[in-house]
């Protein structure tokens, strides 16, 4: 995901001078909710560190997790429910918060994914109790770490990944060649990056397979539950009309985050003063709310087939996600088709503007607004070409990219080599084309490095001859 002037840094807020989809599209007179992951706030730590601790734990309370005016509820959403912070516990979840009010207990049979999910259904009852139209965000935890689900789940996936990393990946990779979502010769699968221990001599594999068991049941309830949205969208005669978009935010994530220990988002007690264990040696299986674990980075190479690496690298594998687009009523393209056309997540902006009839605005409340970047998608959506982006730029903990049509310039980190490749022949960057294309790599090099300091993603301005 590009960053932007308007959140600098990793850690960082929407600043003024930008304008969310929900405050755009409230001026075409759109009714707008929010449920789910916020994150777009200057959380707020307290110290000492065992005060900060304790708050995590819900042993004591503060009223706010963010400045209050960064809430959703004060950035164009008439509705939200969700957390402010991101890693959460998901049987009791920390910076719980409807609109503005804290969330101080839950239910004893509380799951995060179900209440996002639940909410987000009574929020089109609600909404459609009204003629106005209405947007809704639903932003979804799962399956980000820690490995909590509910054990009726998990029970249907504990075998299914007994057979290890190469088979599955393996496997996924013929599946996806033999249904035509990827051309063979265009798409290699890439070799396994390092020499780590194969599956069989794995003396970890009973555990590793019981963690992924964990991450699919994750991903079952909140398959199950974003049904029931649907199925609510039919049951208000909305889903017609209702465009829906569903996409992750990055590749599969490789934290070893049992590694990390409680800190500034993670607790070390539940509510009732059990410990959390983070299982660094994998003494404790995975799924309770007792335990902070995560899969790592042989499990993300699996869940990111065919591509290499996973999130914080602009490999393919960190920055490249599906999006599934529903819309009964007005998708022009062939069901089930899928079309190859390039888009990134700051055309949903362009998209929706047009879908909506909103004016993107230059000017919000006073403040001088920066321009959007993004271009819509409305003509994939009817079947056509559309217009592609000239150049689009990519960063995220120094690993940092740059698309150029079909050419793709990478670099795994600040120490790295900048590595050229083109997409359209090769997928899954295995054939590195720099030393071929000297004059075409310091062009897209100067360009990401102009987009870099113009946009403040990096903390001070940067030449073009640094890697």
């Amino acid at each position: 995901m590009s960053n932007d002037q308007n959140l600098p840094g990793y850690r960082g807020y929407l600043t003024e001078n930008t304008v969310t989809l929900a405050e755009v599209l409230k001026t075409a007179g759109y009714q707008t909710g929010m449920i789910g992951k916020w994150h777009l706030s200057n959380t707020q730590a307290q110290t000492p560190k065992e005060k900060h601790l304790a708050w995590l734990n819900h042993q004591t309370s503060y009223p706010l997790f963010s400045p209050l005016n960064q809430y959703p509820v004060n950035r164009g959403f008439d509705k939200f429910y969700g957390t402010i912070w991101g890693v959460v516990n998901f049987f009791d979840p920390f910076a719980l918060v409807n609109g503005t009010q804290p969330v101080q207990s839950v239910a004893k049979d509380y799951y995060y994914t179900d209440a996002i999910n639940d909410s987000a259904s009574n929020y089109v009852r609600h909404f459609s109790e009204k003629k106005s139209p209405f947007f809704l965000y639903v932003a979804h935890t799962a399956p980000h770490w820690p490995l909590h689900a509910l054990p009726q789940d998990i029970e249907k996936y504990k075998d299914v990944y007994k057979s290890g990393w190469d088979v599955i990946r393996n496997a996924r990779y013929k599946k996806m060649i033999n249904e035509g979502l990827f051309n063979a010769k265009q798409t290699p699968l890439p070799g396994r990056w390092d020499q780590q221990t194969k599956w069989p001599e794995n003396a970890d594999k009973d555990w590793d397979a019981y963690a992924m068991a964990v991450r699919a049941a994750m991903i079952d309830r909140m398959d199950k539950g974003i049904g029931r949205i649907i199925q609510t969208l039919k049951e208000t005669g909305q889903l017609d009309n209702t465009v829906i978009l569903f996409l992750s935010d990055n590749g599969a994530s490789s934290d070893d985050a049992q590694n990390y220990g409680p800190g500034f988002d993670r607790p070390g007690q539940t509510r009732a003063g059990q410990t959390i264990v983070y299982p660094i040696k994998k003494q404790v299986l995975p799924g309770a709310e007792t335990t902070f674990a995560s899969t790592n980075e042989m499990w993300s190479n699996v869940a990111n087939t065919p591509f290499r690496y996973w999130k914080t690298k602009a490999f393919e594998g960190g920055i490249c996600t599906p999006l599934i687009v529903s819309w009964p009523g007005g998708l022009k393209a062939k069901k089930g088709s899928v079309t190859a056309q390039t888009g990134h997540v700051i055309d949903f902006m362009a998209t929706f503007s047009e879908l909506a009839g909103a004016k993107y605005p230059l000017v919000f409340k006073g403040n001088a607004i920066t321009p959007t970047e993004g271009l819509s998608l409305v003509k994939i959506f009817k079947g056509e070409q559309r217009q592609a982006h000239e150049y689009l730029f990519f960063e995220h903990l120094n690993s940092k990219a740059v698309r150029y049509g079909d050419w793709k310039l990478v670099s795994l980190n600040e120490k790295s080599a900048w590595e050229l490749y083109n997409l359209k022949d090769d997928r899954t960057e295995t054939n590195n084309l720099a030393r071929q294309n000297p004059q075409l790599l310091e062009k897209m090099k100067t360009k990401w490095f102009e987009w870099a300091n113009s946009s403040k993603v990096l903390p001070k301005p940067l030449a073009a001859n640094v890697n």
